[in-house]
């Protein structure tokens, strides 16, 4: 497995899109997880602090470690339908190990941390037992000394740890790199590249999650230029960006880094994505076609792809033939859209805003109507019937999520966590 570096941030009284705007960043920059915590004590406060993890979710990749202030199992629970991959819980607060126990029972014996105030509790080993054996699966330690007793404390734990550090007076070669540590938890690079740190740790012999081609560029088919065109893809639309060249030292900083740099045939030059106009592609996925002579890039896009302001620089459309949509997942969208659209701008005969004035309760009948008619047709040979009832029944049952404010970003995200 390899070492990881955890980016957290602090959630207690700040704002909500200065949230969101600093984890969207760690996620395109190398983080391999988050952790964002709010220990505060009021409801309002937790309410608070997990919608802002509900919107942040779906607009990162990177898992989600939560820590909030466990009053009682309904709090972990919260946690986790909020879209946490793992749910930190603090030891001087969590004094019911029963709440712990039915939290690891009901979601996994991999999904609970303990946060340590005190690290030394390390040295205990009957207690750091006790909290295995009650679903904990990984300690967080924070405000640690490094000392050889510490390093071999840690090594001999039944448990994997994490510490939590500022990196401004320890080395995080020197943290990272003992067993049992699986990853630091640092805002050091609030203003730095996390995968220069990575590639330094690999250097030095660590495992870490960085870009590696899996096919050397000498193999690559290239232009009379030395070139090779760069076809750009938004990685969560599929919308085509645009098109650029890469050199061997274009390419090979591009993965270094993780921002898309390309080779200017005009000014003859490497040139950063973003670098004047800050509107950033960052990498995510690099395919390579079949003759060896392009390569499709999915990048995460800051602002607008194009110089003129565009989103995309194919914005002139010349042939445009009226085709239905066929991709399902565009499908559900756009049927998704148009009941939510009928929520906010109700239209005056619509089936849809009958169901929304109706409420809860008989949208609920209609999807328990339209589940029970799935099972009828299910038993009838004719497949025809029972496509027609599945029909009903997802429409339905966006309406339901719609009333409930959930979307298909919510849905799809939660499969993914299931894998």
């Amino acid at each position: 497995m390899y070492k990881k570096i955890i980016p957290y941030i602090n959630c207690e009284n700040e704002l909500a899109e200065n949230i969101i705007r600093e984890a969207k960043r760690y996620d395109n920059i190398g983080g391999d997880e988050l952790f964002l915590y709010n220990y505060s004590f009021d409801d309002k406060s937790i309410d608070e602090f997990l919608d802002t993890v509900r919107t942040l979710v779906k607009q990162i990749e990177i898992p989600v470690i939560i820590g909030l202030c466990v009053r009682n199992f309904e709090d972990i629970k919260k946690a986790f339908y909020a879209g946490a991959r793992q749910v930190v819980i603090k030891e001087v607060i969590c004094h019911d190990r029963d709440i712990v126990k039915e939290g690891a029972d009901r979601f996994g014996y991999d999904k609970l941390v303990l946060e340590l105030e005190d690290y030394k509790l390390i040295y205990d080993k009957d207690f750091v037992r006790s909290v295995k054996d009650m679903g904990i699966s990984a300690l967080l330690l924070k405000h640690i000394k490094v000392t050889s007793s510490f390093i071999e404390a840690v090594e001999e734990l039944e448990l994997p740890v994490i510490i939590r550090d500022s990196l401004k007076n320890n080395d995080l070669y020197d943290l990272i790199r003992h067993n049992n540590v699986i990853g630091v938890s640092t805002n050091f690079y609030k203003d730095k590249e996390i995968l220069k740190a990575k590639l330094s740790l690999k250097a030095k012999g660590l495992e870490v999650n960085t870009y590696e081609s899996k096919v050397d560029f000498r193999e690559f088919k290239l232009n009379s230029d030395g070139l090779i065109p760069v076809i750009v893809q938004d990685y969560r639309s599929n919308e085509v960006l645009m098109l650029a060249y890469m050199n061997e030292e274009s390419y090979k900083q591009t993965i270094e880094t993780g921002k898309m740099t390309y080779f200017s045939r005009s000014r003859n030059e490497i040139w950063v994505k973003g670098e004047t106009s800050g509107h950033y592609q960052y990498l995510k996925a690099l395919s390579l076609d079949c003759d060896k002579d392009t390569i499709l890039a999915k990048v995460s896009q800051v602002g607008v792809a194009c110089h003129t302001g565009s989103p995309s620089c194919f914005y002139t459309d010349l042939i445009h033939s009226k085709l239905k949509e066929t991709n399902p997942y565009k499908i559900l969208i756009q049927d998704y859209d148009t009941i939510l659209d009928r929520k906010k701008n109700p239209k005056e005969g619509s089936y849809t805003n009958y169901l929304f004035d109706k409420g809860i309760d008989k949208i609920l009948k209609k999807c328990g109507e339209e589940a029970t008619e799935i099972v009828i047709a299910a038993k009838n040979p004719n497949a025809e019937e029972l496509k027609y009832e599945i029909a009903d029944f997802l429409y339905h049952m966006m309406v339901l999520m719609v009333e409930c404010g959930l979307d298909w970003d919510d849905i799809v995200k939660e499969l993914a966590n299931r894998r």
